[in-house]
């Protein structure tokens, strides 16, 4: 091949390859406005006033195709599925209890997005922000409202496999004070003293009396529910095949997500509910893989959420294993009760 032919090649596959990244550019800049246009039948969203104290509301992250697309909307919590007040406040995860909000960000830069966390006031002002080292997973606040913890994605992406690392972090609200990851804490496991290079904690959730916590610990391939203690800084083993608990408003049973044998590895899990003082497990009538973390809607249901055509739509089950699941809305993820 001559010297110019050579350079025709060249030419010609430079020229293709600018083609295909136009076209790519062009694809997804027509996506992103396709997903700011209300879709005909979807959610109705208006903007509004939206606090952390109405009584009887439920606040999620809407996920329907719109202008309002990833903000906070609140609804009836009697009707779930009606009309949504949005925000303007925008959140990929959000969780929110006694007047106070956390709201984990992405931060959207010329070349990559980085994170943050929030911490919002009732009526949704940002009191502290703390950068974020990964990809937001997830977020809860205390029943108090004076703590709030949130878990990112350091490395990998997915719970489902076993090549991922998370941070989880715990910020008192009243101070600002910081704990940026519970790896600095002390683990007790099966009664002894642990240390591993490998640990992973993700999953927080709070008891009423701003001292105890639960939360999943992961190490050489298998996940704990730990019990934490926030003033003598410790996690102690409590049961192994655990992840993503919520603790019920009455502190006796954890909600929570674990791995059932024969399911395929990227939908490993089915949802239980664990009863403290006996560790008795009691499966929940919903069949399919859930990868949430539930809510408690009261002691009676758990919330979660579950693939949509928008991204995720929320459904609920009775917590004794009874019923069946029910989609209560769509397009809706990160709900919470916050008053």
């Amino acid at each position: 091949m001559t010297a110019r032919n050579r350079l025709l090649v060249l030419f010609a596959a430079l020229a293709v390859l600018a083609g295909v990244a136009v076209a790519s550019v062009l694809h997804a800049s027509a996506r992103a406005e396709r997903r700011d246009q209300a879709r005909p039948g979807g959610p109705t969203v208006t903007t509004g006033r939206v606090t952390l104290t109405d009584r009887g509301r439920l606040v999620f992250r809407n996920m329907a195709w719109g202008p309002h697309r990833d903000e906070l909307t609140s609804v009836p919590a009697t009707d779930p599925a009606g009309a949504r007040t949005a925000s303007g406040v925008k959140c990929l995860r959000f969780h929110a209890a006694a007047g106070t909000g956390v709201c984990l960000q992405a931060v959207h830069g010329p070349v990559s997005d980085t994170y943050r966390a929030v911490l919002l006031d009732a009526r949704l002002k940002v009191t502290h922000t703390y950068d974020v080292p990964g990809i937001p997973s997830r977020a809860r606040v205390s029943p108090s409202g004076h703590f709030a913890a949130w878990t990112a994605f350091v490395g990998g992406d997915s719970y489902a496999g076993t090549d991922f690392s998370t941070r989880a972090a715990i910020a008192d609200v009243r101070t600002g004070r910081l704990i940026p990851s519970l790896e600095a804490f002390r683990i007790v496991k099966d009664g002894h003293d642990y240390r591993a290079a490998d640990v992973n904690f993700w999953g927080v959730t709070f008891a009423a009396d701003d001292r105890t916590f639960y939360a999943t610990l992961a190490t050489k391939g298998r996940t704990y529910l730990v019990r934490g203690d926030l003033t003598a800084r410790t996690v102690t083993t409590v049961r192994g095949n655990v992840e993503c608990p919520s603790l019920s408003p009455d502190g006796t049973r954890i909600a929570f997500k674990r791995r059932a044998p024969g399911l395929p590895k990227d939908a490993p899990w089915r949802l239980y509910v664990l009863d403290l003082r006996t560790l008795r497990e009691t499966p929940l009538a919903e069949p399919r893989s859930v990868d949430d973390q539930a809510l408690w809607r009261d002691t009676h249901t758990v919330l979660y959420a579950l693939p949509g055509d928008y991204g995720a739509d929320l459904y609920e089950v009775p917590a004794d294993g009874t019923g069946r699941a029910r989609r209560i809305t769509t397009a809706a993820v990160s709900p919470a009760f916050p008053d």
